[in-house]
């Protein structure tokens, strides 16, 4: 009779392994199955070869003009062309290196926190970044203190889409958690001044936000005084975000159990304590997908800032196409900008997949 750590060490079967077996079982595990993948096999077929033709084998990679380029394949010239317009906008060429250097700082920090395994370190480190990283990046792409000031209507193409993003990030999840805790506070006037201001502003088009931001804002300001455009807009997504980051995090604080609530009061935590410590890490750890969700869909509705006057990343693609060196090359302007965003909301998406396998406390069997 096998001894139980023979039985272990028999290998499995090969009809159970291998790519056949992975094959039958996602793909050919039933005849509706098999069915569905034959079309989108054939779906494939019909998409993907001219797809592949058109971008890389038939497309033109030669820094060549308009007329010069083939009709049938893409020409990647005009993307070359106009990089420095789809990366940084009117930005002075001769001043290019500043953004460029933040780009740099960003990367450096991030990887100085990644290596760094103490905890505390790590947080003085990300704190640090949340209170002078912002400061450095505004006065090196604005400029000042000898730098040459470079006003906001200059900025555009991904740099002013970053901006933008990360900006109505980070500085509406602060306000979201605040809109949140406020929702559920047990003082009604806190509650009814929340619950208002979110279903007001949730009820609203961010489109219609922001052109309140860039026209009535201003009235708001003593006569002669003229507010930044871009200052304008991110105020307006500010405002706009935090309403979906509270009711993101609102869902995370009710799906915490009544006894922890109970637990922390029995420990005799006061309020900021029980919510700092123990409710809050939590409703954030829920709501770890949904959070980044909301991100992702700012990042995608900063393409509106268009209508105030701002060019990000996909206005340039109308700005650039309208040189008469470069008519009719918008589908390449339109897949080169479709290719970096994806890149940089997938890139999101798995990083958010990262923290939930990081924050998973659960036990399983």
């Amino acid at each position: 009779m096998a001894t139980f750590e023979q039985q272990l060490s028999r290998s499995t079967p090969k009809s159970e392994t291998g790519a056949s077996h992975w094959i039958r079982k996602n793909l050919f595990y039933s005849l509706s199955s098999s069915v569905f993948t034959l079309i989108a096999l054939y779906f494939i077929y019909l998409v993907v070869p001219p797809l592949a033709n058109w971008m890389f084998f038939d497309a033109t990679f030669a820094q060549v003009t308009n007329e010069q380029c083939g009709r049938e394949g893409a020409c990647w010239s005009y993307i070359i062309e106009k990089s420095d317009l789809f990366i940084y906008g009117f930005y002075p060429p001769e001043e290019i290196w500043r953004p460029q250097l933040v780009l740099a700082l960003t990367l450096s920090f991030v990887f100085v926190s990644k290596s760094l395994k103490h905890y505390a370190h790590r947080v003085k480190i990300i704190i640090g970044l949340i209170v002078i990283y912002p400061i450095i990046t505004f006065f090196l792409l604005y400029g000042g203190f000898g730098l040459k000031i470079v006003e906001t209507h200059q900025w555009g193409g991904l740099m002013l889409t970053i901006v933008v993003a990360t900006v109505g990030i980070v500085a509406s999840f602060p306000i979201g958690i605040l809109l949140a805790l406020g929702r559920q506070s047990k003082m009604r006037v806190i509650r009814l001044l929340s619950v208002v201001y979110i279903e007001f502003i949730r009820g609203v088009p961010l489109i219609t936000i922001l052109f309140m931001a860039s026209v009535v804002l201003p009235l708001f300001f003593k006569e002669g005084m003229d507010m930044d455009k871009l200052l304008r807009a991110l105020i307006g997504i500010t405002l706009f975000q935090s309403v979906y980051i509270a009711e993101v995090i609102r869902g995370g604080l009710q799906a915490i159990p009544k006894g922890q609530y109970e637990a922390a009061d029995a420990m005799g935590l006061s309020f900021i304590q029980k919510t700092g410590l123990i409710i809050l890490p939590q409703a954030l750890k829920i709501s770890i997908p949904n959070i980044v969700g909301s991100f992702i869909a700012l990042f995608k509705d900063t393409t509106l800032v268009l209508i105030i006057g701002l060019f990000d990343i996909l206005s340039m693609v109308h700005l650039t196409t309208s040189d008469e060196l470069w008519l009719g090359r918008s589908t390449e302007g339109y897949v080169f900008v479709m290719i970096v965003l994806w890149i940089i909301l997938y890139s999101m998406s798995r990083y958010s997949r990262q923290l939930e396998l990081k924050y998973n406390t659960e036990h399983k069997k």
